[in-house]
């Protein structure tokens, strides 16, 4: 009996390894954003902050792509046509515009390659993986025709808020639990946004205040999948890129509060956000 299980052992890491190998894919993604703004309520009723609230969601509900094989993947934004822009029944109307950001994460080579923008300045972050130290469950649950498991992963997240008397950034560090779901069906360990690391591809992420949900998957497709790293814009590290967008978000908040953001007329209000 021995004699036959090591051969039969052998061939089935030979499979597995051989499949592993041979996978090529892309998931198709939806992100939602939880909005709570924290307005004036003396000023502003309740039934118009539900209106921003809803616009606000609805403006940042985005679709993308994560084309994958067992080394790399690439991560972007499907582009779609804006829908022509005007004031709602409230008379309050919000833009919301940035740049389609593109990420390439190599786990072999353990880097990362992200195309990006500040205030229509293109930079090329270029830096080192470093692999999250998720907590794996023991909760199923399928999304799909897919068989997934539960993970977490607890991290310090930095944020800032503008202080308008000190007219300075203001930092704080709070610890956050993210949720996800990756399924050992698809074997690799790549996921969207910012989040691998797992056995399998991630096909859900909840953070608390937003969601990444997976609503198609692709293996072997026809049609030749591009994974290549971006290229266009000043190459920096994180830490690097992370300075000057500080910097430049001070600026833009000293902007705001000195009424530089805020356009409109007696009829409407127009609150621009990015860009």
């Amino acid at each position: 009996m021995k004699t036959l299980c090591i051969p039969l052992i052998t061939l089935l890491l030979i499979t597995a390894t051989a499949f592993s190998q041979k996978i090529v894919g892309a998931a198709t993604y939806k992100t939602d954003l939880k909005i709570d703004l924290k307005l004036d309520s003396t000023t502003v009723s309740n039934d118009l902050k539900a209106s921003l609230q809803a616009q606000l969601r609805k403006s940042m509900q985005k679709e993308y792509t994560l084309n994958f094989n067992t080394e790399a993947s690439l991560y972007t934004e499907v582009e779609k046509l804006a829908a022509p822009a005007g004031p709602s029944a409230s008379g309050i109307m919000i833009s919301f515009s940035g740049g389609s950001d593109i990420l390439y994460r190599n786990v072999k080579e353990s880097q990362y390659v992200e195309e990006t923008e500040i205030m229509s300045k293109p930079f090329l972050i270029k830096d080192t993986l470093e692999k999250p130290n998720w907590e794996l469950g023991k909760e199923v649950k399928n999304i799909g025709d897919y068989t997934c498991f539960k993970a977490t992963l607890t991290r310090d997240v930095d944020s800032q808020t503008f202080d308008s008397l000190k007219k300075e950034m203001v930092k704080k560090t709070e610890s956050k639990t993210t949720t996800a779901w990756y399924t050992l069906d698809i074997p690799v360990q790549h996921g969207p946004s910012s989040f691998w690391g797992l056995p399998g591809l991630i096909l859900e992420i909840d953070d608390g205040e937003r969601t990444i949900l997976c609503s198609r998957v692709i293996i072997n497709p026809e049609k030749t999948i591009v994974i290549e790293a971006p290229d266009k814009g000043k190459v920096v590290t994180q830490a690097e890129y992370d300075k000057i967008q500080e910097k430049k978000s001070a600026e833009m908040m000293e902007q705001f509060q000195s009424g530089n953001g805020i356009r409109g007329n007696s009829n409407s209000t127009f609150i621009k956000i990015g860009g």
